[in-house]
């Protein structure tokens, strides 16, 4: 797999975890999620960061650059390096682990 499609798939995770959040802040607030793309920001906001585990915070840590690097590509080099199939495969896994628990947070 090349590195564009790679930093894609990447981009996507962060893009469904940061939906993901942002519907449980509606859920909880009833009120429109900020515009803002840090994931443990967003977390924090929808008052479920404490219920976050060390695994799930340093997912959503490793899965913010992404969705920066790639609308914005300036250090798209210094992500590119990170990024192998491997390493891709575990955000995957990982990212849908954490919309299965998002999931349970909306009693869905």
């Amino acid at each position: 797999m090349d590195k564009e499609r790679l930093l894609h798939m990447g981009y996507f995770c962060q893009l469904i975890a940061e939906k993901a959040i942002k519907v449980v802040i509606a859920d909880k607030t009833g009120e429109t999620p900020p515009r803002i793309h840090s994931l443990t920001r967003l977390a924090a906001i929808s008052v479920i960061f404490d219920e976050l585990t060390e695994k799930q915070i340093d997912l959503l840590k490793l899965l913010t650059p992404l969705k920066i690097e790639a609308r914005y590509p300036e250090n798209k080099e210094k992500i590119n390096a990170a990024l192998t199939k491997e390493f891709c495969e575990t955000l995957l896994i990982e990212t849908e682990e954490f919309l299965c628990w998002i999931k349970t947070k909306l009693g869905k």
